[in-house]
């Protein structure tokens, strides 16, 4: 582990990518400290190309800058697919600030491509429809998906690092992740000309899922509630990602791996955009506390959950489109 950010650990990939002997256990090892201590934590050689990360902020780009009323087109629906215009969200679940204010943040929701003839989206299932792909953009569907496959195999990649960071075998995760739950968003932050305590781009919150991996973007405003209390900018690492815990991890591990608070404040006078890829388990896994965080002297905490009943009663407060139809 090396300290390249002043507030931020940096994990390289690389030796263990590359099958190195005792490389895993050692990852492993300041894997547990990070997020046992931080929460946050950039990744480098993690084998995505940078040409590949450079072409979907492109496409991120031309997809915000389409008039209004095409985006409007692709309005997001109840598979939290689609666009969802800026002032249509609020951080209503959040447990460190109560929002008063809807988010400025503009968003287009992508999740696994499936086709009609899928049983899940023939059936109807929650969450489980077909992506919006705008015909205004022939390079969007492919560059999309050729990124969401890259970081779906990353996630996975990721997975026995977590498990021995928590004393389990390799494989243990590998039951609840099947069909991983895959959603990448591509936001549009505005430029804010002041900061009034109230109106953020993204309110202070935690995410919902197990891991969220996030390709930086050349703008500052995303800032971290670190463990000191304070709000820190985020630092910038060309080239690698920015990786944070959510919710279902922190109830899998009883506490001990808390997921951090952050928020997204423009002040740079330029517009923001962000490609966050939320890494998560099957829809219908059960969440339950892990066998090696908890004990006599240490009961669980928290009930078992489906991770499709945590992330539709997160989505239902906090985005208005969920919370209408709910």
């Amino acid at each position: 582990m090396t300290a390249l950010t002043k507030d931020i650990p940096v994990l390289d990939l690389g030796p263990w990518m590359a099958g190195d002997e005792g490389a895993l256990d050692r990852l492993a090892a300041d894997l547990r400290k990070v997020c046992m201590e931080v929460g946050f934590y950039f990744i480098t050689n993690h084998g995505v190309p940078q040409g590949l990360v450079d072409r979907t902020f492109e496409q991120t780009a031309a997809f915000h800058n389409l008039p209004a009323h095409v985006k409007a087109a692709y309005a997001i629906n109840r598979h939290n697919i689609g666009y969802m215009a800026p002032r249509t969200s609020m951080q209503r679940s959040s447990t460190v600030h109560k929002a008063t204010k809807p988010n400025l943040v503009a968003s287009y929701f992508m999740k696994r491509e499936r086709s009609s003839d899928d049983p899940v989206v023939v059936e109807g299932l929650p969450l489980r429809g077909l992506n919006q792909w705008p015909d205004e953009l022939p390079d969007f569907r492919g560059t999309m998906l050729e990124y969401m496959t890259a970081m779906e195999s990353l996630g996975k990649r990721m997975l026995p690092v977590y498990a021995r960071a928590l004393e389990l075998e390799t494989d243990f995760f590998a039951a609840s992740f099947r069909e991983p739950s895959i959603t990448l968003r591509i936001s549009h932050y505005p430029a804010q000309d002041n900061f009034d305590g109230e109106e953020f781009g993204t309110g202070p919150h935690t995410d919902a899922g197990f891991m969220t991996m996030l390709a930086q973007a050349d703008v500052p405003g995303l800032e971290i509630l670190l463990r000191d209390g304070r709000w820190h900018p985020a630092p910038v690492l060309p080239g690698a990602f920015l990786v944070n815990i959510g919710q279902m991890l922190t109830r899998w591990t009883n506490d001990i791996f808390p997921s951090t608070p952050h928020r997204v404040v423009n002040l740079a006078g330029r517009e923001r955009f962000s490609i966050p890829f939320f890494f998560d388990p099957d829809f219908e896994a059960t969440v339950a506390c892990l066998p090696t965080c908890q004990g006599t002297d240490n009961p669980p905490r928290h009930e078992p959950i489906r991770y499709l009943d945590h992330i539709l009663a997160f989505t239902n407060r906090n985005f208005d489109h969920r919370g209408k139809a709910a």
